[in-house]
């Protein structure tokens, strides 16, 4: 725990350090923008109402970059972003492992579906074609995502190459396709079994086709394509069904795709970096193990 508690004092040191840079995704207009949205809303760690998306961008730890990068997708229910807990603190823990973040502030309910889903392409496409800009290899660039934000990060491992994610722009030309994702007690499925009605709500609205809830069914559109994944789940989940995350592994497998998962006894939901959580609270050295095996860290 102590070891725990130093590297979270270490990551939020540099971070303070690190953040230079908030990019604009969609410089020439965002699709379908809404006349007259408002300001953001600001409420302590939640950001809503979101019109104009954008990345945080956190540069890796001089001392150890490891050339890769990694679009941190927060979480919230497509309802607002909890940026500070699964955005800001990844990217910050991210940065001291040697790893470029960028935090990503995407649309939410107020768009729907694709929305979300243009933004976490672009940003992937974006970063991928300004690599040498940000010290980063092109085919070591990662989604990682919490909740809500693991289903978003789960779409882009599968849905890369649809239509939907395309806006006409000239980017479109650029693959959208991670090369690794880390989830965090994702949403996964929009079958009412185990979905997390809220964020399906959030999304897809009340009454969406089944073939609209088919296709953001992450489990359901997993391909041999789709890239090594790591998943972290507490089995005392009260808002996320575990389920969401066996279903994805057992897809994965299936597909003969890389990928590995822990399931903790307690931690509930929204862990994030939160001390005090028993062995779900180590996650992050997990993690980091997991990244060093794909060579994916260097230190």
């Amino acid at each position: 725990m102590r070891k725990l508690l130093l590297t979270l004092l270490l990551c939020v040191a540099a971070g303070a350090q690190a953040q230079t840079e908030v990019v604009k995704l969609w410089p020439e207009g965002v699709p379908n923008a809404r006349a007259n949205p408002g300001p953001e809303h600001l409420d302590g760690d939640r950001i809503s109402n979101i019109s104009e998306p954008t990345l945080t961008v956190y540069p890796a730890a001089i001392d150890r970059a490891a050339h890769t990068a990694v679009i941190v997708c927060p979480g919230g229910g497509y309802e607002f972003l909890s940026f500070t807990r699964e955005g800001r603190q990844y990217a910050q823990w991210l940065s001291h492992l040697g790893i470029t973040a960028f935090v990503l502030k995407s649309r939410l309910r107020d768009y729907g579906h694709p929305a979300p889903l243009q933004d976490v392409l672009r940003a992937i496409r974006m970063v991928r074609s300004q690599a040498a800009k940000y010290g980063v290899a092109p085919d070591r660039i990662g989604v990682m995502g919490s909740s809500a934000g693991g289903h978003l990060a789960a779409s882009a491992s599968t849905l890369y190459d649809n239509p939907a994610g395309r806006t006409g722009a000239p980017l479109d030309a650029v693959s959208a396709r991670p090369d690794f994702a880390i989830l965090m007690y994702p949403v996964i499925t929009m079958d009412p079994q185990y979905a997390h009605m809220g964020s399906r709500y959030a999304l897809l609205g009340a009454h969406p086709s089944p073939e609209l809830v088919r296709l953001m069914s992450a489990e359901k559109q997993v391909t041999s394509k789709t890239p090594p994944t790591l998943l972290m789940h507490s089995q005392d989940d009260g808002v996320v069904p575990i389920a969401n995350s066996i279903l994805y592994f057992e897809a994965l497998t299936r597909a003969h795709v890389p990928a590995e998962m822990y399931f903790f006894e307690k931690g509930g939901h929204g862990m994030a970096m939160n001390p005090g959580l028993g062995n779900a609270s180590d996650w992050p050295q997990r993690a980091e193990a997991w990244l060093r095996y794909r060579k994916l860290i260097v230190q």
